[in-house]
């Protein structure tokens, strides 16, 4: 069955229920229930997202053939074009890649459908990991069950379905860090919530009128409609006020700062680029960064957070993509030299050391820097 018990309940299921046996959203002490796309709406994690997918889309990839000489590119092979250029009809190898690490941070799993010609893959379909639920058969076949645009729901085997899938309890179903998360994505979509009503309400002006005199329910309700049409709202804070009848301003609201509103703000943001693995520096934030450590950050940020993205995804390919025939012979790989180019100086410099000492090949170093070799030429 697609979602164990959910059609043996007796009584009527709530939408909240709902959202969550099927994993769209999940309640949060703050009060705010979080979903993937209600967290997309924190500024925080939507940049720790897309620092991650754009990284990893700009990547190139390839298909790489082991031979005697040396590794060099599969460009004859179709998947290398489907990897490098035109994984399926409508989408740049980027945009796939983005797509990819997206659905890993927010859904913990990425689901494609393989669409085959001369048992060779020649397109991969995203699907969406609220249409997939994998399960494992008797034979520890692993199963998919999906469910089709249409509506209707067809079971497809592994080697249809292309899965990847970041670190997980069962070794079949990626954690989802939006689920295991919830609490502090929560709290900062409560924070900014509470800051956006807080300056909507006119929080300068917050407090209360003193008068010793007897209102009448018409007067109460003149200087209550008054007072809302012209000191409440943002775009009413600090105007003069204009008193009658012995009224008397008390201010009583603290500043969001008072309140700690700011230090609790920066504090989510911490959690949540805690949680994605993403630097400071790389969601705008650098409190704690200086020009000395900056590019061991950015290294740091490619080993650590990148590279674990990369090698799983590689070694899909490896076994996922690569007909079996040829997996001793093929291999795919994300350069991320892209990511670790220093100045045009110290790379030509490292490229001709290279060179030199014959463990780096002309060709590996211009295909690298996408050069054309020319035949050198001695002035002396």
């Amino acid at each position: 069955m697609f979602f164990p018990g959910l059609f043996s309940k007796k009584s009527d299921i709530t939408s909240q229920e709902l959202g969550h046996l099927m994993g769209l959203s999940y309640d949060t002490y703050a009060g705010r229930r979080v979903s993937p796309r209600l967290a997309m709406q924190l500024t925080a994690v939507f940049s720790c997202v897309r620092v991650l997918a754009e990284s990893v889309g700009m990547l190139p990839c390839a298909l790489y053939e082991r031979t005697a000489q040396c590794n060099q590119r599969a460009t004859k092979e179709r998947l290398h074009q489907l990897l490098s250029a035109k994984p399926n009809g409508y989408m740049t190898s980027q945009e796939f890649w983005e797509l990819l690490i997206t659905s890993l941070c927010l859904r913990g799993n990425f689901y494609a459908y393989k669409v085959k010609a001369l048992g060779e893959v020649v397109e991969l379909l995203p699907l969406s990991p609220d249409s997939v639920a994998p399960t494992l058969n008797p034979q520890w076949g692993i199963e998919y069950q999906v469910t089709l645009p249409d509506g209707t729901s067809r079971i497809l085997s592994q080697d249809e379905i292309w899965h990847v899938r970041i670190f997980t309890l069962d070794g079949l179903i990626g954690l989802s860090p939006i689920a295991y998360a919830r609490q502090a994505i929560g709290l900062g979509l409560a924070t900014e919530e509470h800051g956006s009503r807080l300056f909507g309400n006119g929080a300068v002006t917050s407090g209360v009128l003193q008068t010793e005199q007897y209102l009448t329910d018409d007067a109460y309700e003149r200087l209550k409609n008054d007072f809302e049409v012209r000191h409440q709202g943002l775009e009413n804070a600090h105007k003069p006020m204009i008193l009658e009848m012995g009224l008397k301003w008390q201010q009583i609201s603290l500043s969001a700062e008072d309140a700690q509103f700011l230090e609790t703000r920066k504090f989510q943001l911490e959690e949540i680029c805690r949680i994605f693995r993403v630097p400071l520096h790389m969601v705008q934030n650098t409190d704690r960064a200086t020009f000395n450590n900056i590019e061991n950050l950015g290294i740091g940020f490619i080993n650590y957070s990148l590279v674990p993205y990369l090698t799983r995804i590689e070694q899909r390919i490896n076994i996922g993509l690569i007909a079996e025939k040829k997996q001793k012979n093929f291999y795919a790989k994300f350069n991320t030299g892209a990511l670790l180019r220093g100045d045009m100086k110290s790379r030509f410099a490292a490229y001709a050391t290279g060179i030199n000492w014959e463990f780096i090949p002309q060709m590996n170093a211009a295909n690298w820097r996408s050069l054309t070799l020319v035949k050198a030429v001695i002035f002396i």
